[in-house]
């Protein structure tokens, strides 16, 4: 018999403006420091609807929405991989290659 396939993974991305980071300090009152795929470092927070759902940690990869009036210093988290093949996927493809570096 054939071993099965890996199983099939649904990897969200990042759209439009959004950006993949990795948090890099929790700060307190749900904000934390996060360094983005663009270079730029952010003081990004959890948005009301989604703080009871979301849990982030230190080194947990994120899509980050950066604002549009705070310039480029901060921005809102919409998402975190949860698990070690979602951002195993990531660094395959190479959406965290520019990150990789720093680690």
């Amino acid at each position: 018999m054939a071993e099965d396939p890996q199983p099939l993974l649904r990897v969200r991305l990042p759209r439009g403006k959004e950006v993949l980071g990795i948090v890099q300090q929790r700060l307190g009152a749900s904000r934390m420091r996060v360094l983005c795929l663009d270079g730029k470092e952010r003081i990004c927070r959890i948005p009301g609807r989604l703080r009871r759902r979301l849990w982030v940690r230190e080194n947990d990869v994120v899509i980050v929405e950066p604002w549009e009036l705070g310039g480029d210093k901060s921005g809102d988290v919409l998402f975190k991989y949860r698990s070690r093949a979602e951002v195993n996927f990531l660094k395959r493809k190479g959406y965290l290659k520019n990150i990789e570096e720093e680690f």
